[in-house]
């Protein structure tokens, strides 16, 4: 056989996720653990996963052959991470303009997150943001930069601080004067940022005028004088590293991030489901998008392009073929490919997938029938899990979907592991009822299969323990629990079938208008409320088919 279908998630260029249906049983568990293992070896990114808990016997198994818990899953959409985010540009709320006023020139992005020392959102720069300040009306600039200390100012204008007095009350407004004293009769200067060029006697005049601060271009040195006069007057005195131009522009980029940033902004978890980030996207204009985890923490930048682009989850589906037993929502997702024993559902594919469909006991036997093709060696906790999967499925081999299949790859892998098929067995079904027994909720939940037939809805529960006896403790609240469930579910019939894989064979129990029809179709000897039905141990091929056959006949 060719193992090309092998390649698809490395071709796919991400990770694909192999889960088994809803409610999962340990066929279910096992096989998306032991084809994700398969797929490993062929160098693909492939992700076990579940729908549902795990119940005692699948627990007991994953920790006797030393496997961790699949990852649970409870929706196919894709999520905001799992998209492709840009940098998130980071900046600090201490930064001034000129800072991020060179990030934007120099890189493609325009949009910058202002986050705290921990990478925490606390809001956003973007263009809007900057012309505001820098490019409008200066009224707003002014107001700002009449709250920005004077050590920004020298930040920003390469310049060095040769005095700066206890406090520099200056109220934002700049002037730039010419060199000659004669014109400084002209300007009103009181509290102002003033620049000037290397001219003394101005610089002398500026001060007397109540100048908060002198910026000198041009100048290299201080006369005595000057400096005498700014400590006498408390006037900063700053020597700026640029001419008279740039110095006036880049003055206004000392206004620190914090006062211009954007606090009101849309921002998305993580975890949000893309198709949910679409729809809110589109009742806004913004450029990009943070993306934050729980904490708040930056992880990068969304935009329009990334959401409308993102690619759909990718689904390897084993142990079932049906909707209503896949994920939720998987028809937002991507089914890759199929695995199964079960008859064929309702699902359908945008392209051609690979589908293996095999009338065999478990699917765990179709993967170890895989590997073997493959040529490849499981680790022989996952063969030991395997064996497990075949025995429990098949009912250790009484159940009549049982195949010589099932029982030739089971002992291939009991040699291979040199465990004892009837030992495992008695193990298995030991710790399937273990604690189920405790809590008819869980029980009957447990491993529940859901069918429609017409507009009647129908549950099937299946427990599967080594001697019937074991049940006993729970018969007289079975069908009082059924009722109740079946009404809250809106069922036309809840039916609970108990199996003994020691003998062979089930118990029924029932709850919802349905009731009488398990009882019609497996009767009761006389004098007996739940007789024991020799041989009948599958749901899917022994208890559905006559349900169905009766309703269909009885109108149902």
């Amino acid at each position: 056989m060719s193992c090309d279908h092998l390649l698809l998630g490395a071709k796919g260029g991400g990770v694909a996720y192999v889960t088994g249906h809803r409610h999962p049983d340990t066929d279910s568990i096992v096989s998306a653990i032991a084809y994700a293992h398969l797929r490993h070896k062929q160098g693909a990114n492939i992700v076990p996963c579940r729908l549902g808990e795990l119940t005692p016997e699948s627990a007991y198994l994953l920790d006797r052959f030393n496997q961790a818990d699949p990852l649970l899953i409870t929706d196919a959409r894709s999520q905001i991470d799992e998209t492709e985010l840009d940098d998130g540009n980071a900046v600090s709320p201490a930064d001034i303009l000129r800072t991020v006023v060179e990030k934007y020139a120099d890189g493609d992005q325009k949009v910058f997150t202002v986050q705290d020392s921990k990478g925490r959102l606390l809001g956003m720069v973007t263009n809007s943001s900057l012309s505001k300040v820098l490019l409008l009306d200066t009224e707003r600039s002014i107001d700002l930069l009449g709250e920005t200390p004077i050590e920004n100012i020298v930040k920003a204008i390469d310049g060095k601080l040769v005095y700066a007095p206890e406090e520099t009350d200056h109220n934002g407004k700049v002037s730039i004067i010419a060199l000659s004293a004669n014109n400084l009769k002209f300007y009103d200067l009181e509290n102002r940022i003033v620049i000037l060029g290397n001219d003394t006697n101005a610089q002398l005049e500026a001060i007397r005028k109540g100048a908060a601060a002198l910026v000198l271009v041009w100048t290299k040195e201080i006369a005595p004088m000057v400096m005498q006069e700014a400590r006498a007057e408390q006037c900063a005195l700053i020597l700026s590293g640029h001419g008279a131009m740039n110095t006036s522009r880049f003055i206004y980029y000392a206004i620190p991030v914090s006062a211009v940033m954007e606090k009101d902004m849309i921002a998305f978890n993580n975890a949000e489901f893309v198709d949910d980030v679409r729809s809110k996207m589109l009742q806004s204009r913004h450029r990009a998008y943070p993306v934050v985890d729980e904490e708040n923490r930056v992880l990068g930048l969304t935009s329009r392009y990334q959401v409308l682009n993102a690619p759909r989850r990718r689904f390897i589906l084993v142990d079932h073929n049906d909707s209503q037993q896949s994920v939720p929502h998987i028809e937002r997702g991507e089914i890759v490919e199929i695995i199964d024993h079960h008859r064929l559902g309702d699902l359908t594919s945008d392209n051609p997938i690979y589908v293996r469909n095999e009338p065999v006991g478990a699917t765990a036997t179709i993967i170890s029938e895989m590997f073997l093709e493959q040529g490849i060696e499981p680790d022989k906790d996952i063969a030991g899990l395997l064996l497990a999967a075949i025995i429990a499925d098949t009912l250790n081999f009484k159940s009549p979907t049982t195949t010589a299949q099932d029982v030739r790859l089971a002992k291939h892998w009991a040699e291979y592991t040199g465990l004892d098929p009837a030992e495992l067995a008695a193990d298995i079904f030991a710790a399937s009822s273990q604690k189920l027994l405790e809590d008819l909720d869980r029980l009957i939940r447990n491993d529940v299969k859901e069918y429609l037939v017409g507009d009647k809805k129908v549950l099937i529960s299946q427990h599967t323990m080594y001697r019937l006896n074991e049940a006993n403790s729970i018969t007289g609240h079975m069908e009082e629990k059924l009722e109740e469930e079946a009404a809250k579910e809106g069922a036309y019939l809840w039916a609970m079938m108990f199996t003994s894989a020691r003998d062979s064979g089930s118990i029924f129990y029932a709850g919802g208008e349905g009731k009488p029809i398990i009882e019609m179709i497996f009767p009761n000897k006389a004098d007996e409320a739940h007789t024991f039905q020799a041989g009948v141990v599958s749901r899917k091929n022994q208890v559905m088919p006559k349900l169905l056959q009766y309703l269909r006949d009885n109108n149902g």
